[in-house]
């Protein structure tokens, strides 16, 4: 990838160690959803992937074989929900099921990223909350425990009926701002009212910038078109980085850096945790006035897209990698952000 940052970002100076005792009692499986990100967050514990078989059937249903023990260990299953979504969850869903049969002590979910998360709530009548149904199916077919990253909202958290950590990759982004884009003359731009708390917190975590915010109204009859937009806040000779958790069409981002822009911004960036990146996204990027685009690899990206000099892909493997061994050994996990 075109000068992608693949180094450890954003983790603290004391890290926990896995023993060889340690490697005997703890296993990591993959399904297919983003097998190079599950290969970086084994190597970083020290262990192979597990064997597993995981093939379709003509009919289109899923076979699924565990090819190794698991009796009574610790297992960590890396499966993130994105598009496709449903095969990719119901192929975690399998998987869970064929780990809780083979008698795994424990089965954690790695998700860093959850589909569905924005059918959060009623939005208008006879609609459903299609994160909590996910989440209750993921706790029924037998998970002990999710590990997730930057939920679309904290609520979600209290849908799932196992233990649920949920961790951010602002740690890891603000190191890539502070490395490559730096501290002088910043602004923060939060993209939607909804985003403030996420904004202010990036802020914090870089020489307490100011933030400014992107008013914008949503067409309540059309799903990702954004009618009107404004700025409130300063952004005047200043370098924006617009925040979000998740950017699927890219259409409000590249209309807010515009916005921005236009309004005396001397550059714009844009950074988020997840690159859904459907549809018309990438032509929208590539056309727009960002001059960066930051991801986390909690989605793989589309390999059309490698060579985009705009893109600029960090891995959460290394932090997310932290957090299992946190999570085995017992240590806190909300460690990782003091």
């Amino acid at each position: 990838m075109n000068e992608s940052f693949m180094e450890t970002l954003g983790l603290p100076d004391s890290l926990t160690k896995l023993t060889a005792d340690d490697s005997k009692q703890i296993k990591i499986f993959s399904g297919r959803a983003n097998p190079l990100l599950s290969k970086e967050i084994a190597k970083e514990l020290g262990l192979e992937l597990g064997k597993i078989k995981i093939k379709p059937f003509a009919d289109g249903e899923l076979y699924v074989q565990v090819q190794e023990s698991v009796r009574g260990c610790e297992v960590f299953l890396v499966q993130p929900t994105h598009p496709p979504v449903n095969e990719n969850l119901v192929e975690l869903l399998i998987i869970i099921d064929a780990l809780r049969r083979a008698s795994a002590k424990t089965i954690n979910v790695v998700m860093p990223y959850f589909g569905y998360a924005r059918q959060d709530r009623k939005a208008a009548g006879r609609e459903p909350i299609t994160s909590k149904l996910v989440a209750k199916m993921i706790s029924e077919a037998g998970a002990d425990r999710v590990l997730t990253l930057d939920l679309h909202s904290e609520q979600i958290i209290g849908f799932f009926d196992t233990l649920v950590d949920h961790v951010r990759a602002m740690p890891v982004l603000n190191d890539y701002i502070k490395r490559f884009i730096g501290l002088d003359n910043l602004v923060i731009v939060s993209p939607d009212v909804g985003g403030v708390a996420r904004a202010r917190g990036f802020a914090k975590r870089l020489g307490d910038a100011p933030i400014a915010i992107v008013d914008k109204r949503r067409s309540y009859d059309k799903q990702n078109v954004v009618e009107v937009m404004n700025v409130i806040g300063d952004v005047k000779d200043k370098v924006a980085i617009i925040v979000d958790d998740l950017v699927d069409t890219a259409g409000t981002v590249c209309k807010a850096a515009e916005l921005i822009k236009s309004q005396g911004a001397t550059k714009v960036f844009a950074c988020a945790t997840h690159g859904v990146l459907s549809g018309p996204a990438y032509e929208r990027i590539e056309n727009s006035v960002i001059e960066e685009f930051i991801i986390s690899n909690s989605i793989p990206l589309n390999p059309v897209w490698i060579q985009s000099k705009k893109m600029k892909q960090v891995s959460v493997a290394p932090f997310l990698a932290e957090a299992c061994k946190r999570i085995y050994t017992g240590d806190s996990v909300s460690g990782l952000f003091d």
